[in-house]
């Protein structure tokens, strides 16, 4: 299980990505953060019987960060990569799509992925637990895809996709950069 938080003061945005995540992601449970540190959000963790956690941080007003962190007995531990976010579009942006919670997700990437692309892609598959598969390879056990691929300029873009009508539900983020040393 996926524990999701926003940073300490979150924007209605963050509110509504970190609520669109939960809805898109299997086997997540958004909290509010509150006045919670880490040692406090680690123990949220590890009462709620999960193992990782993903916190949405702030920069200029807006979802700036996305930090993945595994759950150890002395605290939360940072893992690679730390996604930086040039932008989003919610759910509610996307045509009025509404989508109902996702039960089944599987990871999807473009036969042109760049090798940042391929390792953002493969980091993400492995810390979500959900299996990578090619675009064109028909997923009928799955209900959604997590999409990541390479923008207009050269910006990693990860989109949730309905399957198998391929619509788009959302949230879309764009990644400016990605650092994989902390």
């Amino acid at each position: 299980m996926i524990l999701l938080t926003t940073s300490r003061r979150p924007t209605n945005r963050m509110r509504t990505l970190c609520h669109d995540l939960a809805r898109s992601i299997p086997n997540v449970v958004r909290i509010n953060r509150g006045k919670l540190n880490l040692d406090g959000i680690a123990e949220k963790a590890l009462e709620l019987n999960a193992d990782r956690v993903i916190i949405v941080d702030r920069w200029k007003g807006g979802p700036g960060e996305i930090k993945l962190f595994q759950v150890a007995p002395e605290g939360l531990i940072l893992v690679p990569p730390l996604i930086f976010v040039r932008g989003i579009q919610l759910q509610r942006e996307l045509q009025g799509v509404r989508a109902k919670p996702v039960r089944s997700l599987t990871l999807t990437t473009s036969h042109e992925k760049s090798p940042q692309v391929a390792k953002v892609a493969e980091s993400l598959s492995r810390f979500l637990n959900v299996p990578t598969i090619p675009t064109d390879v028909e997923a009928p056990r799955y209900e959604a895809a997590m999409h990541v691929s390479s923008g207009a300029s050269a910006q990693i873009q990860i989109t949730f996709m309905l399957l198998p009508q391929a619509m788009e539900i959302g949230p879309r983020i764009t990644i400016s950069h990605v650092v994989w040393e902390a």
